[in-house]
């Protein structure tokens, strides 16, 4: 329990400092200044960053779920749960229908520029009040946390 809760401290504080540092989206070009709420805002449904043809795999790959599962255990479980149920973030029941895989791969690698840059993640974040930190997820890691994701959804 103790380092349950020290580990909800440290994200806390993290995710204060992320969502407090950074919010002045004023940017100088050529000594010119410019205040602007949204640089480059994207709605692809693809998301932002390189993950651009994501291969599913019919049937689920039960290995990559077992991983995926593991990673949820360790690095998701204290702010998502697995129902619809909103705990620190969202939770994720339902996340492969509203989602496509690949804005799933490139938010959980590269959510800095997603969140900077991408109009979904901007909402989430409106919605959730707290700033996702990087979990630094291999691209191996964050399929393999989508495989998990597809079989809480009920996909075979």
């Amino acid at each position: 329990m103790a380092v349950t809760n020290r580990l909800l401290l440290v994200l806390s504080v993290a995710l204060l400092v992320g969502t407090s540092c950074g919010n002045n989206k004023s940017s100088t070009t050529s000594g010119t200044e410019s205040t602007t709420s949204e640089p480059t805002a994207s709605n692809n449904p693809k998301g932002i960053g390189k993950h651009t043809n994501v291969e599913l795999t019919h049937p689920l790959d039960e290995k990559m779920v077992g991983e995926g599962k593991g990673i949820y255990d360790m690095k998701c479980a204290s702010c998502h749960k697995l129902t619809g149920e909103k705990l620190v973030g969202p939770g994720w029941h339902g996340v492969t229908d509203r989602r496509t895989p690949e804005w799933i791969m490139n938010f959980t690698t590269n959510v800095d520029e997603m969140i900077e840059k991408d109009t979904a993640a901007q909402r989430l974040l409106e919605e959730c009040l707290v700033r996702m930190p990087n979990q630094n997820l291999s691209d191996g890691d964050a399929r393999s946390v989508l495989e998990f994701m597809r079989k809480n959804d009920g996909k075979n």
